[in-house]
């Protein structure tokens, strides 16, 4: 095995594109475009502004928007805050309706709304992972104000149908907020066809620098929508401080960069995908979480029900997560997995893997070596004791 662990945790963060890395170096500097986009009154700003703008219009063309539809934040999670407390502010009371499946970022950014006084509603995935639009219609109520979903399971990689789901809302009147920091890149998204008033993204699920993301903010939501930072009314009002122009630029150029190789990207990773699990299919007791039609190749979600690794021991030779990156910390079983049924014990005899762009046929047979090697001979729970 390579001394560094097989790199299986793309869903957590991606390493940034070294063509990234080189537009970014641009922007830092005495001899690159370091000015503050805010100074127009001299040509450092003025390059900077022009930079930034140019990444504006690369991120809104992979998704489908108008440029000046898009807001510069600090990444998915600030997006979401933003999304969601933004028109809760507008609307001041209402009803909220999301999902038990959501990222930390939107379900920590709804309990605090529902603290505030909000209603909300908190639909179950079905068994396949997905919130049907179904049980969208059936939770809509008269004062239902808003409802976020995502489009991308964090957890399981599953797709939810936000075309259906947003016809929805768009026509009892609320306002439908996805956070698609999973998606973008990996999936088409045409925000100029979908029903969607706002969508969170993150350049670094996109093989871009961390600390920097974006808010689409449609025509229906931006008169509802508070900015939530206040010192300068940057980005027409709706977020106040400094633009990194490195950042941005960076966030600009992994977007154009998904645009160009997603197809290939696509197909090269459900190839991968595939023979991962062919690899792994001896495997007594092994299950694979989600819909296996609905849901993109990347994100892998498997239960090991019979014998099971050694996490600790497979560490060492593999990078992948037992839950999703946000809750690692707590040690806690994964929220996603508990919904969508799983006993405790078996959210913890859970992994996911999750492949990009610089997994390759020979890492995965690594790693499905890596993970039958490390089998117990009896269940995770009679080995740890319970």
């Amino acid at each position: 095995m390579n001394s560094f662990p097989l790199y299986f945790d793309y869903a957590a963060t991606t390493p940034v594109d070294e063509r990234v890395i080189q537009v970014m170096v641009e922007c830092l500097g005495a001899s690159g475009n370091f000015g503050n986009p805010a100074s127009g009154s001299h040509r450092y700003g003025q390059q900077a502004r022009e930079a930034v703008e140019q990444a504006r219009v690369q991120v809104a063309t992979l998704v489908g928007a108008d440029a000046g539809q898009i807001v510069w934040t600090s990444g998915a999670t600030e997006s979401n805050n933003l999304a969601l407390k933004g028109v809760a502010q507008g609307y001041r009371a209402g009803h909220i309706i999301t999902s038990q499946i959501e990222h930390k970022a939107v379900l920590d950014s709804v309990f605090q709304l529902e603290q505030a006084g909000f209603a909300v509603t908190r639909l179950a995935p079905d068994a396949q992972g997905l919130i049907s639009p179904e049980a969208v219609t059936a939770a809509l109520r008269d004062d239902t104000v808003l409802v976020s979903l995502m489009l991308v399971n964090n957890e399981l990689g599953t797709v939810n149908d936000i075309a259906a789901i947003g016809q929805l809302v768009r026509d009892h009147g609320a306002l439908l907020h996805v956070d698609a920091a999973q998606g973008a890149g990996k999936l088409g998204i045409d925000l100029r066809q979908l029903p969607v008033d706002l969508m969170s993204f993150s350049a670094h699920k996109v093989y871009g620098p961390k600390g920097i993301g974006a808010l689409y903010v449609g025509e229906r939501a931006r008169p509802l929508l508070h900015a939530q930072i206040h010192g300068g009314g940057h980005e027409g009002g709706l977020r106040s401080g400094t633009l990194a122009t490195h950042q941005i630029v960076g966030m600009g150029a992994a977007f154009a960069l998904a645009g160009d190789l997603q197809a290939e990207e696509a197909q090269r990773i459900g190839q991968l995908r595939q023979r991962l699990l062919e690899a792994l299919g001896e495997i007594s007791g092994l299950e694979i979480n989600g819909s296996p039609v609905q849901r993109i190749d990347h994100t892998l979600s498997l239960t090991f029900k019979g014998a099971s690794p050694h996490f600790a021991t497979l560490a060492d030779n593999l990078a992948f997560s037992s839950t999703s990156a946000c809750n690692s910390s707590s040690n806690k079983p994964s929220h996603v997995l508990l919904a969508l049924g799983l006993t405790p014990q078996f959210a913890r005899q859970t992994m996911r893997l999750s492949l990009g762009r610089y997994t390759r046929e020979q890492d995965v047979d690594q790693a499905a070596a890596a993970i039958k090697a490390s089998l117990q001979s009896q269940p995770f729970w009679a080995v740890a004791g319970g």
